[in-house]
């Protein structure tokens, strides 16, 4: 397949405070530099784009010596924190804005979805920001209209497609903005985190479509929060970090590593048992972990089991202890919570030594989405909680094509963080009701 973008060394410095150099001598400086032919001298100072720290220099990178290939008909999700540089990219490659230094090589048209609205003339009607969007990617008028039915039905925004966006709610001006670039054939399809402001059937929806939009040859960059979107449409993701890039590669693998770098956010955590780990006098936590066949889970199928696993040390006998685990949606919902309440050992203390409590979640429980673990051990009798630990640990489900099997061929429209594969017993009853 060939190149249909390639990025060599962008950089995109920004001054913080005030525009200009802050002198008329810089200024006049900086000119000089430019007609000779010279770099400007006060673009080589700089420091990356970490958030969490004060800087000294008055420039910061938003995105440095940024490298990378991405060839016809691929997928690419980019991936990293807030502030990580993802949308600055973007925006270099949509020609919002013209990187500092670098090269950049495009082949083919670009539809661009970075915010709310975007391309979009407030005055005008749905109907007509239609048309005006294809004219600005150069289609023409009959192509347009042949295209402009298809459009509004995946909108959903037929009964107001006469009246000026400024009056559509934000979800609207998605969905409406989301259809006109994905179906007015452009070459290329750029779409931000924007999607997250559409409702989750919504969200399903594009995904859809951006799968059926790479199927055809054309090319997509995708940036989300959401890894398991992610990794569901993508084959390969770049990693962001500080305005740099941290990891290029497969999407399970670097999905895996990015998850992983963040200790509150990987599916095993260690504590070495001392005063700092979790508990007091009675108990401590050693370890929680989540693996699928025996493997850690940072990501698993919709259609593999997952253990959970608390690793504890009791330190002092007397005390009946029950472990139990909070598991929650990515959205906070609480889904269920679940107790060591059956093994035999609700009625007995433990006596001094290490336990390891296993929780078994069996396969097609969960649906996709992100899965955050609170653990904890309390004494029911009188009622004592000896610790809680809140986001212990995590982990990301993702549906495969393979998943449909079990699932059918709409498996990827289900919606729910719970999507359990129940027995059902179906009867004919035709002779109880004639």
């Amino acid at each position: 397949m060939s190149t249909v973008i390639s990025i060599e060394d962008v950089s995109k410095l920004y001054r913080l405070g005030e525009i200009g150099t802050g002198s008329l001598a810089h200024d006049i400086n900086r000119w000089w530099h430019k007609v000779r032919g010279n770099e400007d001298p006060y673009l080589q100072v700089g420091v990356a784009n970490d958030r969490t720290a004060k800087g000294d220099s008055e420039y910061v990178y938003a995105i440095k010596d940024v490298s990378f290939e991405v060839k016809q008909g691929e997928a690419l999700g980019i991936i990293g924190r807030n502030g990580a540089g993802k949308s600055t990219l973007l925006k270099i490659l949509s020609r919002v804005t013209t990187p500092t230094s670098g090269k950049i090589k495009v082949k083919g048209r670009i539809a661009s979805l970075l915010e709310v609205g975007t391309g979009f003339h407030p005055e005008l009607t749905g109907r007509d920001n239609i048309f005006l969007n294809g004219a600005i990617l150069g289609m023409r008028k009959d192509e347009i209209r042949s295209k402009f039915d298809e459009i509004v039905d995946f909108s959903g925004c037929e009964r107001y497609i006469d009246t000026p966006v400024k009056r559509y709610s934000s979800g609207m001006y998605v969905r409406l903005a989301f259809a006109v670039a994905a179906h007015l054939e452009p070459e290329i399809l750029i779409v931000d985190e924007v999607l997250a402001v559409g409702d989750a059937e919504f969200q399903k929806k594009c995904l859809g479509k951006m799968k059926d939009v790479a199927g055809q040859g054309r090319t997509v960059i995708f940036v989300s929060h959401n890894l398991a979107a992610v990794s569901r449409l993508c084959k390969s993701v770049l990693w962001m970090e500080q305005g740099m890039v941290r990891d290029l590669g497969a999407s399970d693998l670097i999905c895996s590593k990015y998850l992983a770098n963040d200790s509150a956010a990987a599916s095993v955590r260690k504590w070495e048992g001392g005063e700092r780990a979790p508990g007091n006098e009675w108990v401590r936590l050693l370890e929680v972990n989540a693996t699928t066949f025996g493997k850690p889970a940072d990501q698993l199928s919709i259609s593999s089991p997952v253990d959970i696993a608390m690793l504890y040390k009791v330190v002092s006998d007397g005390k009946i202890l029950i472990p139990n685990i909070h598991v929650y949606g990515d959205d906070g919902t609480l889904l269920f919570i679940s107790h060591d309440w059956f093994s035999g050992w609700r009625s007995r203390p433990k006596s001094i030594g290490t336990y390891q409590t296993i929780f078994k979640i069996p396969a097609n429980y969960f649906g996709e989405g992100r899965i955050t673990v609170k653990v904890a051990i309390g004494t029911y009798s009188p009622f004592e909680v000896h610790f809680e630990e809140s986001d212990a640990i995590a982990f990301t489900v993702i549906e495969n094509d393979s998943d449909n099997t079990s699932r059918g061929d709409y498996a990827g429209h289900l919606p729910g963080v719970v999507r359990p594969l129940l027995a059902t017993e179906t009867q004919v009853l035709n002779d109880k009701f004639t």
